[in-house]
């Protein structure tokens, strides 16, 4: 299961730039992956993983702008089209069948 941030976060002010890098620098630190720069995704092994980094990031979030947190299968996320552009460095380092349980 993926985990998948996307926000639009005010950067008008020095405050809120630094509120910003700050949730950015939460969400790499939290194991997060850059897709697009205010698009970020983490591999989870199952929907009780999911909910918990879904709390830090709602923990880590800034007051103001729009955070939004979508789940999504492993079989939903490699079956994402990119249109323009490549995959990222980390997603090809990563297999899709990562994460096997018996």
């Amino acid at each position: 299961m993926r985990v998948v941030v996307l926000f639009d976060l005010p950067t008008g002010t020095k405050a809120e730039r630094r509120a910003a890098t700050q949730f950015r620098k939460s969400l790499l630190d939290d194991g997060f992956d850059m897709l697009q720069y205010s698009v970020y995704s983490r591999l989870c092994p199952n929907r009780d993983g999911a909910e918990k980094h879904m709390l830090r990031v709602k923990r880590s979030a800034p007051d103001s702008g729009s955070v939004r947190v979508l789940y999504l299968t492993e079989h939903q996320f490699t079956n994402m089209h990119i249109i323009v552009g490549e995959k990222t460095t980390q997603e090809e380092l990563l297999p899709t069948k990562q994460l096997a349980f018996f």
